[in-house]
């Protein structure tokens, strides 16, 4: 196979990444892999805590396809044995452990997603307990024979929770172990994960030396900011974009990313040239954000439904129109029924605490009246549309008895 000339590969490969730990050894591995028409394995490990991927999960495989569509090797670690330790990465206290049936579950979520981003049929999976699940308690003991527990608490989380004597379990001890042990096993060229992995892919280095192989190189990715622009993106904060939410809703919600984040999106989440980027840079916000939001929806749900999402969202928002489709919802009503209860049965928030604070917020509207008041009623026999935030609507229908 022919490879790209290194100095065309490198951009590539640094565009979005936070640090290359050596880009020096990076090089090298490039030429030697051009030189000898032999792909880099690249290795990403994930452990199956949470079934549905978000934007903030995709930084990380976007890069990784990067280096596929350069011709490289990826290999993608689900971490069906790591799982049951627990990644304790940025805890303040011992993680609980997901059973054997919650990772599988979550894995198989997670392997139906990925092709969203990578191309599957280049992507070697493999689950780590094909190997970890084999060691004696003697291999193992040889494994913890290569770090120290001096070099463990240089990890930032252990420091601090060491520092302030909350408990630290020896299993946690393990778990970057294990995930450098998977380097070891697959002879990896190139680890990736999020900054907070830094740790644990310089573990993986560590062990390697000690095998007598050539270390991996750790590239590490920044942790996407949510729509809020200061917590990471995560569904704990609700500030996430999922891969496999409406076309509608992903336009929608990107563009209410605040100005200055959206450069940042764009760098981490598009491959929209730099150039272009630029020329984005010298005119109005507004457009700029229509193309992030057109150009990652359509990653997900075509072009076809990046267009039909931003029609929709100009005449919502814009022109302040109803969408042209609503769903209908018919709710029984005996007696008069508050708003904060319709929406919670509409299924227009997730629950009542959530409803009441739409409406104190402004942020419900009836037939395009805004509700002013908790205290505020529906009666049986109305038919109204009702709109909560920017994004959610549907038409309720109250029915009364014997109707």
């Amino acid at each position: 196979m022919e490879f790209r000339p290194v100095d065309e590969q490198l951009p590539i490969i640094r565009r979005g990444a936070a640090d290359i730990i050596v880009e020096a050894e990076l090089v090298q591995k490039l030429e030697r892999s051009r030189r000898t028409r032999t792909p880099l394995l690249v290795k990403l490990g994930l452990d199956p805590t949470a079934p549905d991927l978000h934007l903030g999960h995709t930084v990380v495989l976007r890069k990784l396809r990067d280096f596929q569509e350069l011709g490289h090797l990826i290999v993608v670690i689900i971490g069906d044995f790591t799982g049951l330790i627990g990644d304790p990465t940025g805890r303040s206290e011992t993680r609980k452990p997901l059973t054997r049936a919650e990772i599988l579950a979550n894995a198989e979520t997670y392997r139906a997603q990925l092709g969203r981003v990578i191309d599957m049929s280049r992507t070697r999976v493999e689950f780590n307990s094909t190997w970890l699940a084999k060691l004696t308690f003697a291999d193992i003991i040889r494994e913890t024979a290569s770090l120290t527990v001096a070099r463990m608490l240089q990890r930032e989380d252990f420091a601090a929770r060491y520092a302030a004597e909350r408990p630290i379990s020896l299993h946690e001890f393990l778990y970057p172990i294990a995930q450098a042990y998977d380097s070891v096993e697959l002879r990896a060229d190139v680890e990736m994960g999020g900054t907070d992995q830094t740790f644990n892919l310089l573990v993986g280095r560590d062990l390697q030396r000690a095998h007598g192989q050539e270390p991996q190189i750790a590239l590490t990715v920044p942790l996407l900011e949510g729509l809020d622009g200061v917590q990471k993106m995560s569904k704990s904060y609700a500030n996430y974009v999922g891969i496999n939410e409406k076309p509608e809703d992903i336009y929608g919600k990107l563009m209410s990313v605040s100005d200055a984040m959206m450069w940042r999106y764009f760098e981490l989440l598009t491959r929209v040239p730099e150039l272009e980027i630029a020329a984005l840079r010298s005119g109005h916000p507004m457009d700029a954000k229509k193309r992030l939001a057109r150009t990652i929806t359509a990653q997900y749900h075509g072009e076809g439904g990046a267009v039909d999402a931003e029609e929709r969202f100009a005449r919502v928002h814009q022109r302040r129109e109803q969408p042209s489709e609503i769903e209908t919802v018919r709710l029984p009503a005996e007696a008069p029924k508050p708003v904060w209860l319709v929406l919670k049965e509409a299924g227009l928030v997730q629950s009542t605490s959530e409803a009441r604070r739409m409406i104190q917020q402004g942020a419900v509207e009836i037939n395009g009246q805004r509700v002013t008041s908790t205290e505020q009623t529906l009666l049986p026999g109305s038919d109204q549309p009702i709109q909560v935030g920017k994004r959610r609507f549907k038409r309720v229908i109250l029915e009364a008895p014997g109707v």
